[in-house]
């Protein structure tokens, strides 16, 4: 049996922006600024570029354009030291489609363009294919076989074609720079505050409800279990206060993530129980964005203390509210798409 969030507003696909796997496919009008990158997290860094992206394509009433890969490249390149995925595709096109970015580019990231050298991939894809008149990449961007191509070079073949090309350098949060990796360790120990500031909103989780064996309905709690995918990056093990939406609308809940110790310990599950809903949802796609962590994970005695105990973190998760008026969120519906979850 899986819960779901049954009142709020329908989520939707409204503010995903239009994900296309193939340059021919852009508009033929207008000229075109394009970023280049991964943008795994769509966090505070990547934000400055793509909003200086959606104004550079809106001041030559233009077309703002992202070139990102799928799958990640490290996933092909170095699949067994890849680091986990923070967006999902789905989740990256709602992120950029909220911030103005007219077309999302997924190209398949495969041998061929994993082989292809620096200057021939700026040669057919950057100017052959994307056609761009303008190019934004952060100051760490590498591109081409074995990432040998450097902002430096990409300047300089841009400034020969008649590219503007525009490197933004880092931003920091305090003393920490912001990057996709400071943000999966953050997640990675449960800091969900730093994620936050890191992120410039709140995380979410994107994944298909899949059966499970009952256990939170056998406790009085029925649970969501969702599959996020092999590579997709988990907070730290415990229990999470979320706001989850979905097809049936959006609500508060609780997740858990771990190994279930008090029965056996197994491999990690990530399970979402939605406070005042019940219902079938298998085969669906849920977000859950993370609010604030309860606890740790840990073993207790028996089915009962284990049931008492989630009685307790219900009667928290009701009563939590955020603190201060700078709490970070997301002002917008969910924009998951089914079509583009992997």
């Amino acid at each position: 049996m899986a819960a779901v969030c049954g009142h709020g507003s329908s989520s939707g696909v409204d503010g995903a922006v239009r994900v296309i796997h193939d340059p021919s496919e852009l508009p033929v009008y207008g000229r075109r600024a394009v970023a280049i990158g991964v943008f795994d997290g769509v966090h505070r860094g990547h934000q400055e570029i793509l909003n200086a992206l959606v104004a550079e394509a809106r001041r030559h009433e233009g077309v703002s354009v992202v070139l990102t890969f799928d799958p990640h490249p490290e996933t092909i390149l170095r699949p067994q030291t890849a680091p986990p995925i923070l967006t999902p595709l789905s989740e990256k096109a709602a992120l950029m489609g909220e911030l103005g970015v007219d077309r999302l580019i997924a190209l398949p990231f495969d041998a061929e363009v994993a082989a292809m050298p620096a200057a021939s991939f700026f040669r057919e894809m950057v100017v052959a294919r994307v056609k761009a008149g303008a190019l934004f990449v952060g100051f760490n961007f590498r591109f081409g076989a074995g990432g040998d191509g450097t902002v430096a070079e990409l300047a300089k073949w841009g400034q020969a074609a008649g590219i503007e090309v525009r490197v933004f350098p880092p931003i920091r949060r305090g003393r920490k720079v912001v990057s996709s990796s400071a943000v999966r360790e953050a997640l990675a120990s449960g800091r969900i505050g730093e994620v936050e500031r890191l992120l410039g909103r709140r995380h979410a989780l994107v994944g298909s409800v899949v059966p499970g064996r009952g256990r939170g309905r056998a406790l009085g709690f029925p649970t969501a279990n969702l599959d996020l995918g092999p590579h997709a990056a988990l907070p730290a093990p415990g229990i999470y206060i979320v706001d989850c939406q979905g097809p049936q609308g959006e609500g508060r809940g609780l997740l858990y993530v771990g190994h279930r110790p008090t029965f056996e310990r197994g491999p990690v599950s990530v399970e979402a129980h939605l406070l005042d809903y019940e219902g079938q949802l298998y085969g669906q796609v849920l977000r859950v964005e993370l609010l604030a962590r309860l606890r740790g994970d840990r073993a207790f005695a028996g089915p009962e203390r284990l049931r008492r105990q989630i009685q307790a973190d219900v009667a928290r998760a009701r009563a939590w509210r955020p603190e201060g008026p700078g709490h970070l969120r997301r002002n917008c519906r969910s924009g998951y798409n089914p079509e583009v979850m992997r």
